[in-house]
């Protein structure tokens, strides 16, 4: 895994973590990679400097929160994960399917791809972004 530093054209400094360069440009270049704070698809790496874990310990601690910010984001993930479904990719047509009264409405979490997540809206089916990727999507 590789962790870059990003900025997002309305100058938004976050993290992510990439399987390869190549898996980052490949989710990049389809808008699959958005700011964390404003949501801007145009995301680029920004410079930084390679990090050399201290311990053992220091290198198995990556999902420990580094401040408030964080674990307020990480207790909505795990209140999220413990009470929702994840659909993945099914996003989209689940939320329909639960609007039109296809299937029995749940809580569901998954991904969109930009333009299906714009047509719900527009369609008045109530989704929100998330500010963060599910774990079961993670690897």
């Amino acid at each position: 895994m590789i962790r870059y530093a990003l900025r997002c054209d309305k100058g938004h400094d976050f993290d992510g973590w990439f399987r390869s360069s190549d898996g980052f440009e490949s989710l990049r270049s389809a808008g699959q990679i958005s700011c964390t704070h404003c949501g801007s698809a145009k995301v680029e790496k920004a410079l930084m400097a390679p990090r050399v874990a201290q311990s053992r310990d220091e290198a198995a601690d990556l999902h420990t929160p580094r401040n408030e910010y964080e674990a307020t984001v990480e207790k909505l993930r795990q209140h999220i994960e413990d009470n929702s479904d994840y659909v993945g990719m099914s996003f989209a047509s689940e939320a329909r399917a639960m609007f039109e009264g296809q299937v029995p409405e749940r809580a569901i979490h998954g991904e969109a791809r930009l333009e299906d997540a714009k047509k719900l809206l527009e369609d008045g089916i109530p989704v929100t972004p998330l500010p963060f990727r599910s774990r079961q999507r993670a690897n």
